[in-house]
């Protein structure tokens, strides 16, 4: 009897060395998958110190921080060398994908728009949105049309039949920044101009034509 129960207690602890030796090797398996690139590690937290090219990234769980090594930071991050550890530091928007640094976005997650490194849903007044770069862009405030330019054909006023004449505005001094979306600034229009020029001698429309003389025609004499 007394073997029996000895017997039993020796295949409990066999299987509990089992498990325990199992658990063992799938801690140190995720370890070293949490620990690539790592100068230091533990076990609990991951990645302490990286190889000095690496970027340490810090994300939490809970009341938890686990550490990873990486090459580049991922969305919402970026990267900040030190001298003893790069790190790669959080966005302070959630709407900005990527950052130049905490406060300045550099482009911002899907239906929002960048202007002056901020994200917004909907784009300032005074700007317009850009759906192919998703900025928004300073419009401009225009001054009024001039008059309408002399009608000319390859800078002469007369001689020709038809010429263009042009007018401008120009951008007030309050929207000339850098990449405002401007409309056009000029215009063109065909125009009707004098044909022959002052002082010019017009030639008469029948001159060098010959005058046709008329056929003589005979007295009629009857018999």
């Amino acid at each position: 009897m007394l073997w029996i129960i000895f017997l039993l207690q020796l295949f409990i602890s066999s299987m509990e060395m089992l498990t325990q030796n199992r658990w063992k090797k799938q801690a140190s398996a995720g370890l070293l998958e949490n620990c690539t690139g790592c100068v230091l590690c533990s076990e609990e937290n991951g990645c302490i110190t990286c190889h000095h090219r690496l970027f340490l990234l810090i994300w939490r769980d809970g009341i938890r921080q686990y550490g990873m090594c990486v090459h580049t930071c991922p969305p919402g991050y970026f990267g900040v060398r030190g001298l003893e550890v790069n790190r790669c530091t959080k966005c302070r928007s959630p709407s900005c994908e990527s950052c130049f640094s905490r406060d300045f976005c550099m482009k911002c997650k899907d239906k929002f728009y960048l202007h002056k490194g901020q994200c917004f849903r909907q784009c300032p007044p005074s700007t317009t949105a850009q759906p192919g770069t998703r900025e928004c862009q300073e419009t401009c405030e225009l001054g009024p049309w001039s008059n309408w330019s002399a009608c000319t054909h390859e800078g002469q006023t007369c001689g020709c039949k038809w010429g263009v004449e042009t007018r401008v505005r120009e951008v007030l001094g309050a929207a000339r920044e850098e990449g405002a979306a401007c409309p056009a600034l000029l215009e063109t229009r065909k125009c009707r101009m004098r044909k022959h020029c002052p002082g010019e001698k017009t030639e008469p429309k029948n001159k060098g034509k010959k005058r046709q003389k008329k056929p003589k025609t005979e007295p009629h004499t009857g018999t």
